[in-house]
């Protein structure tokens, strides 16, 4: 095990991503729901401001956990036909799955985020953060919703990486910062010493408390 828990995974995260401190362009957007407390910290100890950025792995048929593709804010999907050939997964199933997860997407964005505007991401540093990287499905979508908006920097930002899922992301944005990529990986949640399903409501606290830090950066300024 390499970390605590999320909150001491972020902060350790951050020393990693120092370069970034006091930036104004800098924006730190965490993936709901587990990479909210590694990105809270990221942000904190950056004096940089958080939100989020909603995205939905699209799980196998039976095998939730093998991602097939994900979705992101702003209409954005992605699929590994690789599996989806491998699985034999219908465009009927996929399309059922990916409507499920928009649902569920919709849901999440109007309760963590409420009427607030979205962030203005156009000529920023945006700093994306999760809690780990094992196929990457989700930060391949997140990483597309925010290219959309034509940021001047993306940088993926994670404790704990699968190597190649980072090697493959290489090329996708302008930097990975991460503090292990241990092999053989299998799964995320082996390298934390408590790693609890993140709730709902610990989602919007954290949001709530980085909005009353009195931090002097606005993401809409």
């Amino acid at each position: 095990m390499l970390f605590k828990d999320r909150r001491s995974a972020g902060k350790l995260l951050a020393g990693e991503l120092a370069t970034y401190a006091n930036s104004p362009d800098v924006v730190v957007l965490g993936l709901p729901r587990g990479g909210v407390p590694v990105a809270f910290e990221v942000a904190k100890a950056l004096n940089a401001p958080l939100d989020v950025l909603l995205v939905r792995k699209l799980g196998v048929p039976d095998q939730e956990e093998l991602a097939m593709g994900a979705i992101a804010s702003g209409g954005v999907r992605i699929l590994n036909q690789h599996i989806v050939k491998e699985v034999k997964i219908s465009d009927e199933v996929i399309a059922r799955i990916a409507v499920q997860e928009q649902r569920e997407l919709e849901r999440r964005e109007r309760l963590y985020r409420g009427n607030k505007p979205d962030p203005d991401l156009g000529g920023r540093t945006v700093i994306l953060v999760d809690d780990g990287l094992a196929t990457g499905a989700t930060m391949w979508a997140a990483v597309m919703a925010v290219r959309k908006q034509q940021p001047a920097r993306i940088v993926v930002a994670v404790p704990v990486a699968a190597l190649e899922t980072c090697e493959a992301l290489e090329a996708q944005v302008d930097e990975i910062a991460y503090i292990a990529t241990p092999n053989p990986f299998y799964s995320v949640s082996l390298w934390y010493e408590n790693f609890p399903q993140t709730t709902d409501q610990e989602v919007r606290d954290l949001l709530a408390k980085a909005a009353n830090n009195d931090q002097p950066l606005s993401l809409n300024s």
